[in-house]
Parts: structure tokens; C-alpha cells; sequence
């Protein structure tokens, strides 16, 4: 759910519960609702919708607090994924260790590499190591599903020639790569 400061303009956005005063559903056309304080039943149900491939329920690890970010680490089995997110989401988001949350990346954040050794001395500090489960290509750029040691799959939208150059087919290792200020937490 999201909610936006009271000037209804492109403020600070905060997930809300779905029936919280003042939310809407849209954080592109994020305004803020005054007056019934509840949702409309058609607004509801877009609520859970996200155009995000990558969706990861986990619980928080550790969050490292800092003056003005933290960084929010969110276990999923065998992986960790984490988020650099404000102090100011980690406090409403009531973030702390053995909380359940959700990491949730968007395709086009994800950078693929060919084989599936770590990285060394990269400061992205998302780094997956899975076998290429579906290549599905357009007419400019495709899809990449990676499946990870734990069986969740990452998507990540590149392009045809670089699909080409890696040589990433079904069944080839592969690395996806994704910056911690990339990710997005729901709690």
C-alpha cells in the first residue's frame, strides 16, 4: 500500500495496511485520499499487484542502521538479498531480525554474468549464483530466469546481444547481479 506525504505530490511513499486512512493502490499516480479513510473494493484488489518480476518473501537477517540509510538483510533459504533502503523506511517499516519481509526487484535491475563464480572486488552486493532455467527473447531484448541453489528463480531483462555474447542457453551457469539501492522492501 502506499500513501504519499499530504502536499498529495511525488513526496516520501510508505507501505500501508490496505485499509489505512489516506492510501491509494498506484505509487506512479501516488495521491493522497482524504475523506472515507478506506479503499474502494476495486482498489483492493490491485493492492498485492506488482508489475516486479522478482518477488522474495524471507525474513530480516541483521539490519546494519546508518545516519541516513541501513542496509536491511533479508534471508530466503540458502540466499540473502540486501536492501539499501532510508532509516526512515527501516523505522516504518518496523524492520528488524526475524521479521517476515519481501525483497522485491524489478527485471531490468538485474545484470547477468556468464558462469557462476562470485565476482570479486565488485561493489554490487547482490550477487546469485543458478543455472539458466528459460531464455525467452524478444525482438530487441529478452528474459533470462535464472534458477538459484535454493529453487527461487531471478528474472532479468537484457538484451538479445548480450544473451548472444554470454552464450546463456537452458541448463548454463550463470551469475545475477543486483544493487543493494535496487531493491525494495515490503514488510
Amino acid at each position: 500500500m502506499v500513501k504519499t506525504d499530504e502536499t498529495g505530490g511525488w513526496g516520501h511513499l510508505s507501505l500501508l495496511p490496505h485499509d489505512a486512512p489516506g492510501t491509494c493502490w498506484s505509487a506512479q499516480n501516488a495521491v493522497h485520499r482524504a475523506g472515507k479513510g478506506r479503499m474502494a473494493d476495486q482498489d483492493k484488489e490491485r493492492v498485492v499487484k506488482l508489475s516486479a518480476r522478482n518477488q522474495f518473501k524471507g525474513s530480516v537477517d541483521h539490519v546494519t542502521e546508518g545516519a541516513v540509510n541501513g542496509v536491511v538483510t533479508i534471508r530466503l533459504g540458502a540466499e540473502t538479498v540486501s536492501a539499501d533502503i532510508t532509516m526512515e523506511a527501516i523505522e516504518e517499516l518496523g524492520l528488524k531480525a526475524g521479521q517476515e519481509a519481501t525483497a522485491v526487484i524489478k527485471a531490468t535491475n538485474v545484470l547477468v554474468a556468464s558462469g557462476s563464480e562470485r565476482i570479486a572486488r565488485l561493489s554490487a552486493r547482490n550477487q546469485f549464483s543458478g543455472t539458466v532455467e528459460k531464455v525467452a527473447k524478444g525482438a530487441v531484448n529478452g528474459h533470462v530466469v535464472l534458477k538459484l541453489a535454493g529453487g527461487e528463480l531471478l528474472t532479468a531483462s537484457i538484451t538479445n546481444e548480450a544473451i548472444e555474447e554470454l552464450g546463456l542457453s537452458e541448463g548454463a551457469p550463470a551469475l545475477g547481479i543486483v544493487k543493494a539501492t535496487d531493491v525494495m522492501v515490503f514488510a
